[in-house]
């Protein structure tokens, strides 16, 4: 039986990546799916990708004025919202000593008010019972250096998740965060870094890792699946580390 019949899903920034590997697994499981991106080409080949029941919407995270016509488009098409992974998110590195404000809003933009106000937005429209599932990162558990605003954006969005589990525990709604580890995503090429410090970043990291590797996309899409079904029906608040033990040694 597939566990997402029925369901309707809102995935932010699933173009490539988590977002985009998780739109594939939850229509194979019945769900249908509306993906969002900065893109129009990048979504126009993802909707191919995904095939099955799916609708692509144009908005940029960051966005505010997007955040209510992803959602109302969402409604219009499918009715309802069961799940909604907010997974966009940007990741830029730089010593603190050298961060902006530009550098600093940029990130926050997308990784905070971008998800905060599409969650608000999204709450009136989301079934009793349904899910609301946050893109963290073990960053926000970790002290890696360079990471200081990306780390501070991850660990927000944690408390948020933690709040609204309380907040919304009358409609029975759910809100977990699942914290990646080093994933094998096209993030990892827009780090405005050379290339040669971003292959030696990513060497550093895996070796950082218990497993000895980064995880894949695929991997992850099967947590985001996991916490979004009736598996995790008595699962609420928490954050799942997906990062091969990375945040537990």
């Amino acid at each position: 039986m597939n566990k997402l019949e029925g369901k309707v899903a809102l995935i932010t920034g699933a173009n490539s990546g988590i977002g985009l590997a998780t739109a594939k697994l939850f229509v194979s499981e019945g769900a249908k799916v509306v993906i969002t991106g900065r893109r129009q080409e990048a979504l126009d080949e993802a909707v191919k990708e995904i095939g099955g029941d799916v609708k692509a919407i144009l908005a940029d995270a960051a966005d505010i004025g997007k955040t209510k016509k992803v959602v109302e488009e969402t409604v219009s098409t499918f009715g309802k919202i069961d799940i909604l992974f907010a997974n966009a998110g940007v990741a830029y590195f730089s010593p603190h000593t050298e961060i902006t404000e530009e550098f600093f809003d940029s990130q926050f933009n997308i990784n905070v008010k971008g998800p905060f106000f599409l969650i608000k937005e999204a709450i009136p429209h989301l079934n009793d019972g349904a899910v609301i599932i946050g893109n963290t990162s073990v960053v926000g558990q970790k002290g890696f250096d360079g990471t200081s605003v990306y780390s501070a954006t991850k660990a927000a969005f944690r408390s948020l998740s933690r709040v609204l589990a309380s907040e919304l525990k009358e409609r029975k709604i759910r809100t977990v965060s699942v914290a990646p580890g080093p994933i094998e995503t096209p993030i990892y090429g827009k780090l405005g870094m050379p290339q040669e410090a971003v292959e030696e970043m990513g060497a550093g990291f895996a070796q950082s890792v218990p497993l000895g590797r980064f995880g894949s996309a695929e991997e992850l899409a099967k947590s985001v699946l996991f916490l979004a079904s009736d598996d995790a029906s008595f699962i609420n608040g928490v954050e799942l580390e997906v990062d091969g033990g990375l945040s537990q040694i």
